[in-house]
């Protein structure tokens, strides 16, 4: 009986004559039900003279998704023992000595001198991770386990990982990222092209670490392409790109409010605008009507960013209708705003000017074109009560105003001006108030 049990092992239940005997059958069905396949030795005497020994430990392996992996049993003196593979969680057995014993056609045997047994695993599966077992069929059976590890690239879901986003400035917006591997992945926010990320207390980062990416109270400087970047020491690390849109109504900046300029000569007006949706940008005159396009007017609308752009208004040459008040406007659904423009005439004669005094005696003087626009000035002024207001050698700003024409056409008030030498200036708006000494000279007036 021990005979046929061990042909019935080496034939692997598959010796005709053996079959057709009904103990071969019995046979069968006892080991099918009992041991399947999970192989007690029947010793023979050439199996008691050897001692199968494990050379070495199985390594335990890391393996990428797809890749293949091997797990090796190497056997010293195994005789006519069998070796065979097993899956320790599901107690399936896998190959015994040369042949597949699975339906798992991913799974395959070598072996090399009878010795060193391989098992391959061919495109890795998450679900293949876990213990291996090889084993001898001695008595009592020895065996030895390895580990499959099986490490995931992570994956960005799609739920519940933000999409592009429209919010209204001032919202607070939470932007998620959710991601998929093994180890887990650690996910980190950057800002498109290096731009820093404003934090809620103000800091600006470079990035942020963590799934959610928390902006209180977002500002149009918020606008812009977030990414999303997935690794976990996996080859390749993901990321995901969300635009982050966010809505106000237009704002328009006017660096210079008044402007002069020369009858018969050229002028540039500049406005800057913000808005998003982008606003649709034109000019009018003081009274609304909108100021054509064509002929001396040329209307030029810039792109300075996502939100920013530049307006100018080109007119050339002035008559004395063109001369008077202009709005910049700009619109979009979210509403409109204007900036006003004062374009006065400036007169093509000589404006002379004073530039220092000390102990009340004129120290010099400068020429200078009207038509040139003078932006500042080192002055030393004094009030009008005679007390000195101003630092020597201090800068001001310097706006010319229409009341200057006005001085220029009056000989009398100008020369009353230089006896006083003192006259006081309020700049536009009442922001500022310049005091300045002029000294105004026409042609048929030199200063001796």
């Amino acid at each position: 009986m021990s005979t046929n049990y061990y042909m019935l092992f080496n034939a692997h239940i598959t010796t005709v004559p053996l079959l057709a005997q009904p103990q071969a059958v019995f046979l069968i069905i006892l080991i099918l039900m009992c041991r399947q396949y999970n192989f007690h030795a029947i010793e023979t005497a050439a199996d008691v003279l050897t001692d199968p020994k494990f050379t070495f430990p199985i390594a335990n392996v890391t393996a990428s998704v797809g890749r293949d992996a091997f797990l090796t049993c190497v056997v010293q003196d195994l005789g006519s023992y069998k070796v065979a593979w097993l899956r320790v969680d599901t107690q399936t057995i896998l190959t015994i000595q040369n042949h597949v014993i699975t339906k798992n056609q991913r799974i395959g045997i070598t072996n090399s001198e009878h010795k060193t047994w391989t098992m391959r695993i061919k495109d890795i599966k998450e679900s293949d991770k876990g213990w291996y077992m090889c084993q001898i069929n001695t008595d009592p059976m020895k065996s030895q386990m390895g580990y499959l590890d099986v490490v995931v690239p992570p994956d960005i879901l799609d739920y519940p990982t933000s999409t592009d986003m429209v919010v209204r400035e001032g919202s607070n917006v939470t932007l998620k990222c959710a991601a998929t591997g093994s180890p887990e992945p650690t996910i980190i926010w950057r800002r498109e092209n290096g731009v820093s990320i404003e934090l809620a207390n103000g800091t600006e980062v470079l990035y942020v670490e963590g799934t959610n990416l928390i902006l209180p109270r977002v500002k149009r400087q918020h606008m812009g392409a977030y990414l999303c970047i997935a690794s976990n020491g996996v080859p390749p690390s993901v990321s995901k790109r969300i635009t982050l849109i966010v809505h106000f109504p237009p704002m328009i900046t006017v660096q210079n409010q008044l402007i002069g300029a020369v009858e018969g000569k050229g002028v540039i007006l500049e406005c800057q605008s913000e808005a998003f949706p982008k606003s649709i940008n034109y000019w009018t005159r003081e009274k609304g009507e909108i100021v054509p396009p064509g002929g001396k007017f040329i209307a030029n609308v810039t792109e300075m960013g996502e939100y920013r752009n530049s307006m100018k208004l080109y007119i050339n040459p002035l008559s004395m209708s063109e001369f008077g008040a202009y709005r910049c406007v700009a619109k979009n659904s979210l509403g409109d705003t204007d900036g006003t423009i004062k374009l006065y005439r400036i007169p093509s004669n000589t404006v002379n000017y004073v530039e220092n005094f000390d102990n009340n005696r004129y120290k010099g003087k400068k020429r200078i074109k009207s038509s040139e626009l003078y932006q500042q000035s080192k002055i030393t002024a004094n009030s009008v009560d005679g007390e000195e207001n101003e630092n020597p050698g201090k800068r001001k700003d310097l706006m010319m105003f229409n009341e200057i024409e006005n001085l220029y056409n009056s000989k009398a008030t100008a020369i009353g001006f230089y006896n006083a030498r003192t006259c006081q200036l309020q700049r536009y708006l009442g922001l500022l108030t310049t005091v300045l000494l002029f000294y105004i000279i026409n042609r048929s007036y030199q200063l001796q």
